[in-house]
């Protein structure tokens, strides 16, 4: 198995198709399907279904994400210890981030940290399921998560305890899980344009009866949010139930219906939708979980940035 084998098996991954792998990586499409190709017959396993033009990951190809992702950063990190000191950083970062918090001080943080190393590759894919992130970890699919806290996958698997800079630790054995909190995610209400809502806070005791768009059961935010209307006493109707959070914007302004969202969000549709913020407010933390071991070059200097940029952003506060 060659290395460029392994780069070219996560572009698809990563494309989802032959076709924007080799777009992104400069190269033909032969190419790509021909390195795959090879790759499988080495393995003997069959790591891609293909579909018309996409491409779908088999089990044995999703079992292989996590090694060939470890596979990359342990290669960039020997680069590294072999570059002269005086060089810039270089290697890759990969993180995955709940879709509700991919916006706000996470990209902030991502964006002044590739500004000061930009030879370094950033990989950010969302994580679909935050129960999922103590096996994404485990697996090396990414050395960072972002998702809400608690973790409750972690915290099933140990005690937490404090690290300081208000950080935690998940005992799991020799390989402990770390969690860094970074702040609050506060949702407000977002109604299709033209809704009649009285100006100011609404109260989730008397919330307008209006339809309103959420997520199945299931979803831990989702659930926490309808749990904490109903114990407001109102239970507005249901537009939709959608999955895909990234669509619920688009259909509050299609008139399907409200939906709460995450205010970063909704400040950027006030022009064209009815936001208004709750009352009580609804807010939720969130943080960074990594296992401080098994961090390379890169993401351990991630990691202190962003624990600089908190503590500034503490300083300036108090200011």
């Amino acid at each position: 198995m060659e290395l460029r084998q392994v780069e070219y098996f996560l572009a698809v991954v990563e494309h989802e198709s032959i076709g924007g792998a080799a777009a992104a990586l400069g190269v033909s499409q032969p190419t790509v399907s021909q390195s795959l190709r090879r790759l499988e017959r080495e393995l003997a396993v069959q790591l891609f279904q293909r579909l018309g033009r996409g491409m779908m990951l088999s089990a044995a190809g999703r079992a292989m994400v996590g090694p060939a992702r470890r596979i990359l950063r342990d290669t960039a990190a020997a680069e590294d210890l072999l570059a002269p000191r005086s060089g810039p950083l270089t290697g890759r970062l990969d993180i995955l981030a709940f879709p509700a918090i991919a916006s706000g001080l996470i990209v902030d943080v991502l964006g002044r940290f590739r500004r000061a190393h930009p030879r370094v590759a950033i990989g950010f894919g969302a994580l679909r399921d935050e129960d999922d992130a103590a096996g994404l970890l485990r697996e090396g699919h990414c050395e960072f998560i972002a998702a809400h806290l608690p973790l409750d996958s972690f915290e099933a698997d140990g005690r937490g305890q404090g690290t300081g800079d208000g950080a935690h630790a998940v005992d799991d054995g020799d390989d402990a899980v770390e969690v860094l909190p970074l702040g609050l995610q506060e949702y407000w209400l977002a109604y299709p344009p033209g809704t009649e809502v009285p100006e100011g806070s609404v109260p989730l005791a008397d919330l307008p009866d209006i339809p309103m768009i959420f997520a199945p059961r299931g979803s831990s935010v989702a659930d926490e949010f309808a749990a904490t209307i109903r114990r407001g006493g109102r239970r507005p109707p249901v537009a939709v139930l959608a999955a895909h959070r990234e669509a619920w914007g688009a259909l509050v302004l299609a008139g399907v219906g409200g939906t709460l969202l995450e205010r970063s969000l909704v400040e950027y549709a006030a022009d064209d939708a009815v936001v208004r913020p709750t009352d009580p407010p609804l807010a939720r933390s969130f943080g960074l979980a990594f296992r401080p071991r098994n961090l390379s070059p890169v993401g351990a200097t991630f990691l202190e940035f962003t624990r600089d940029h908190l503590r500034r952003q503490r300083e300036s506060d108090l200011e």
